[in-house]
């Protein structure tokens, strides 16, 4: 097992479910696993019904890279991280990216469940949460943050909303099912706010 100085707490969950707010709650370095998608003319990437980039199919994402980076972060307290941009469909910048001296760093992404075996496996896991509310109210929200973020036309975002809408208990059930605790993010910010005591002790 590796030897670290820091330890993942990893969010996972629906868009728009709030992991990225709680993320910034919890006053730690938080890494966006987002950052981690393939181009988007990457000629492996799938394709929604809709005819564009299935951001919301793991496949679309690297996840191989994200532990290596993850990794490196927790072993030396720095790494490279990618800058993606949806609405760009690519990686458009990198930044060095610091623990600060923290005993945990923030993983955070819709992808995140896809990594909590890996990460437990190398001894990185500090707590794997699936964040989750009720999905209408994880509809508004992430179509309200894709609207504010120019992510993609209107029209594209909703019917998108529409599809996640349907799909959003399936993203639950699977990040469950990889070993992440189901909770509100009110409930996660103690959980991890009991965790973070824990790690200065």
């Amino acid at each position: 097992m590796v030897r670290v100085s820091a330890r993942v707490v990893l969010l996972a969950g629906p868009s728009g479910a709030g992991k990225s707010r709680l993320a910034e709650l919890t006053g730690l370095p938080v890494v966006r696993l987002d950052d981690f998608y393939r181009d988007g003319d990457d000629e492996a990437m799938p394709r929604s019904p809709l005819g564009i980039v299935d951001w919301d199919d793991p496949s679309s994402w690297d996840g191989a890279r994200a532990v290596a980076a993850l990794e490196q972060l927790c072993r030396t307290g720095e790494a490279d991280m990618p800058i993606y941009e949806i609405s760009a469909d690519g990686t458009v910048g990198h930044r060095e990216f610091s623990t600060e001296a923290s005993p945990l760093i923030i993983a955070e992404g819709i992808f995140a469940d896809q990594i909590t075996s890996e990460l437990r496996d190398r001894g990185l896991l500090a707590v794997a949460i699936c964040v989750r509310h009720h999905r209408l109210v994880t509809f508004v929200r992430r179509f309200q943050r894709d609207l504010r973020e120019h992510r993609k036309p209107p029209f594209t975002l909703l019917r998108r909303g529409l599809l996640l809408l349907r799909d959003d208990p399936q993203v639950v059930r699977r990040c469950v099912e990889a070993g992440c605790e189901p909770m509100t993010p009110k409930s996660a910010l103690r959980r991890i706010t009991a965790v973070k005591a824990d790690s200065h002790r």
